[in-house]
């Protein structure tokens, strides 16, 4: 079995649109949530959002592309660009039909979707543009990277909600730790700032009027995010011989499914995840010293995470540094776990665990070290990031510095 590293890390956050700028604002405890500008508001209640502020397409696509890119793919563009940069490889010399490509989105080009639906319905239009469905389907994005960088080994979506990202990246870990790849791009990417979307998640009445505020007592829901995280991963051995930077090796990979309910989350099905994450990566619970959260910010999110963690970690959970980055960052739906391993990936290679924001009162249901509001220097050895998603959904990695 081969040792994986990540050699490689692209971002478009938020809180930046490089990892050098993501990294700094993590670490100032920056909150990316404000009033949402990309679409109209009238008409919603919702009315902030984490955005990706002044991206300018046209900045990274000649025309000609651009005009076949939905907003999700763009960034996952951009983020693979700077990732493979980084590491150094190159595809187009027989390495392409031995690399994966392995993308994590739980909706895809909303974008597209909405706009297209707007011109039908709304302005009567008798034809769209003839390759819209090109453009939003799921898999656009993953397409995309394989076309741009010349990789013609194995490529999918995963789509499982907001594991999507964990879940692909999970996959990915797994392919070149047995073998059957020596290299996989993989991450996840989202954009989901359309009137529809919005109104939809207005309906399940999970959205703050304000900020995110994870395990804080007085938080009153999520708020949505956009963005894309991509990593290269390769055998460890193979790294080492070509002199590449190994930014964080991943060591563990846990799966499990609630079976319970599309929406509420299972302390039980978490809980079963992470063990097997532990399980994977050959570890002990005391070995654990950062858990990224999946804390999305709501009443039952927090309080079935808290008690999940608990459970599996028994009394060490109280020496555990827990924190979401969600409260800096949004909820990015099928990028999220992406976002978030990036995150701990930078958190273990520059010694710092990065805050929950926005943090005011303790919840006694919630009774963990969440790093409130400062990020904390620490080196940590190994962490884990959790994704927890509707229909039951669960995953979970582990990372060594």
């Amino acid at each position: 079995m081969n040792r994986v590293v990540i050699t490689g890390l692209g971002i478009v956050s938020p809180l930046g649109k490089n990892v050098a700028e993501v990294t700094a604002r993590l670490r100032t405890g920056h909150s990316a949530i404000g009033p949402i500008t990309t679409i109209p508001t009238d008409g919603l209640i919702t009315t902030i959002g984490a955005e990706v502020r002044d991206f300018d397409p046209a900045a990274y696509f000649a025309d000609k592309q651009l005009a076949l890119l939905d907003r999700c793919a763009q960034f996952s563009l951009v983020a693979s660009r700077e990732a493979i940069a980084q590491s150094g490889l190159s595809f187009r010399d027989g390495l392409g039909q031995r690399t994966a490509t392995i993308i994590g989105a739980g909706v895809g080009g909303m974008v597209t979707l909405d706009e297209s639906f707007h011109r039908v319905y709304a302005e009567g239009a008798k034809r769209i543009h003839p390759l819209t469905i090109p453009k939003f389907m799921i898999s656009a994005a993953m397409s995309h990277i394989t076309m741009e960088h010349g990789i013609t080994g194995p490529s999918f979506t995963v789509a499982s909600a907001c594991a999507s990202a964990n879940h692909a990246i999970g996959v990915a870990f797994h392919m070149v730790r047995s073998g059957s790849v020596d290299v996989a791009v993989t991450g996840g990417t989202e954009a989901v700032f359309t009137f529809g979307t919005i109104k939809g998640w207005e309906a399940l009445r999970v959205m703050a009027p304000d900020t995110c505020r994870p395990f804080s007592r007085n938080r009153s829901g999520m708020v949505l995010g956009e963005g894309a995280a991509i990593m290269v991963l390769e055998d460890r051995a193979r790294a080492q011989a070509r002199g590449a930077e190994i930014l964080a090796e991943i060591i563990g990979f846990g799966m499990s499914s609630d079976a319970m309910d599309i929406v509420l989350p299972s302390a039980t099905g978490a809980a079963s995840a992470m063990r097997a994450c532990l399980a994977d990566a050959r570890l002990t619970v005391e070995e654990v010293g950062y858990i990224n959260a999946h804390g999305t910010g709501t009443v039952a999110n927090d309080v079935t995470e808290t008690k999940a963690i608990h459970t599996v970690f028994g009394d060490h959970a109280r020496k555990l540094a827990v924190s979401s980055t969600k409260s800096m960052h949004g909820h990015a739906l099928g990028a999220s776990g992406a976002l978030e391993l990036a995150a701990t990936v930078m958190a273990l290679r520059d010694g710092f665990i990065p805050p929950t924001a926005n943090f005011i009162e303790a919840d006694p249901d919630c009774d963990l070290d969440y790093v409130p509001n400062e990020a904390r220097e620490a080196q940590i050895a190994v962490a884990m990031s959790n994704s927890f998603a509707f229909g039951g959904h669960n995953a979970v990695l582990a990372i060594r510095r």
